[in-house]
């Protein structure tokens, strides 16, 4: 109980620091795919992207993934409603600071040289 009310009380104070719609999701259950997460993020605001992490020599999740809302008020309501509770029986930790240095695999930077 405890532990809900200090993320529940600090939340807001992370996510003002931030100026992404996209979520850090810490503690996702090796079961947890694209499409569970999108139905339990998706009653919070339109879910437009989920990047589950994955392990693959093992081919499960690695515990972590990035949830994209549409608008920044969406993953605001997400984060404050669904921080510290159960998502496919696991309880997420939700962070907009980790998030926003987030590169999906398709915008990573060109950092060997030459002509792109």
């Amino acid at each position: 109980m405890l532990t809900q009310f200090l993320y529940r009380s600090f939340t807001p104070l992370l996510f003002s620091r931030s100026f992404s719609s996209t979520l850090f999701v810490k503690g996702i259950s090796f079961s947890s795919t694209e499409e569970t997460l999108t139905q339990a993020f998706s009653q919070y605001g339109q879910v437009l992207k989920v990047d589950v992490i994955m392990d693959k020599i093992r081919c499960r999740p690695k515990g972590f993934a990035y949830v994209t809302f549409s608008s920044k008020e969406e993953a605001e309501k997400a984060l404050l409603e669904l921080n510290a509770q159960l998502v496919d029986g696991r309880v997420v930790i939700l962070d907009t600071t980790k998030a926003a240095k987030h590169n999906p695999p398709d915008t990573k930077p060109n950092h060997a040289g030459g002509d792109s």
